[in-house]
């Protein structure tokens, strides 16, 4: 029977990302870790995809003393939360904390915006995120009082529509479970970690977040996951259903 906590992390396809970061942290504490990842999206995205990003994470988790799992997983399909969970469940074991990092993101305003776009947008975002957060309060068998539900968040919308419409959404479905999943035992939180850079700023971004950021950088990887690592340990288990700033004070 294996004693370690299992995280489920989606949106972990890239070595510099936020989902590979977090990954690395919790299971440098001690969880088992399945994630998902999606490279057709990244190969459509500037800074493009490497396939031996998913490999690389894989060794490095295992590196650190977790089994672990890496799932392809197109989130924008109905039935894809729950093979998830299948496919974790059955290399691993049952979830005890479902991290969201996934995303959709393309640039648009509200005039410009296509219906195909802003129906992806919510079908990855917001869509997906609901159906894998059900997911993991129908399966939860953890102790009471340690599952964890942790999503990233952002409030970047303007010329951004799409996106920071649909991680509204997002926000919302999170917070509800904090209070619907009481019984449970789960926390759920939502985090907006601000500009992190994970390979898409160029030089003249990273100087402009620096001059906003009273922390005098951007943010890093990192810096989101160690805030996740704390909540989903039993110390973090006091805050819930709460939306944090994890940004270096970013205005």
């Amino acid at each position: 029977m294996n004693s370690r906590p299992v995280a489920l992390i989606t949106g972990a396809s890239r070595r510099v990302g936020i989902g590979a970061a977090i990954a690395l942290r919790l299971a440098r504490d001690g969880w088992d870790v399945a994630t998902t990842f999606w490279r057709p999206y990244d190969d459509s995205m500037p800074w493009g995809s490497d396939p031996h990003d998913v490999t690389w994470l894989g060794e490095q988790l295992v590196a650190c003393g977790a089994t672990t799992k890496a799932i392809e997983a197109d989130l924008s399909r109905v039935e894809t939360p729950a093979r998830v969970f299948d496919i974790a469940e059955e290399a691993i074991g049952p979830v005890t904390a479902l991290v969201l990092s996934h995303c959709h993101s393309t640039d648009s305003h509200i005039l410009d915006t296509t219906v195909e776009s802003f129906d992806m947008h919510f079908a990855v975002n917001a869509r997906a995120s609901w159906l894998l957060v059900r997911e993991f309060g129908r399966r939860f068998r953890g102790p009471s009082g340690r599952g964890r539900i942790l999503a990233l968040t952002s409030d970047h919308v303007v010329g951004n529509l799409p996106y920071g419409a649909s991680k509204g959404a997002l926000d919302r479905i999170v917070l509800a479970a904090a209070h619907e999943f009481r019984d449970l035992g789960i926390t759920a939180n939502v985090i907006s970690p601000g500009p992190t850079d994970t390979g898409w700023m160029t030089v003249q971004q990273i100087d402009e977040f620096t001059r906003q950021t009273p922390g005098g950088r951007p943010g890093l990887p990192d810096d989101c996951a160690k805030l996740v690592r704390f909540l989903c340990s039993e110390e973090g288990g006091w805050i819930n259903g709460q939306l944090l700033h994890s940004n270096g004070g970013f205005a």
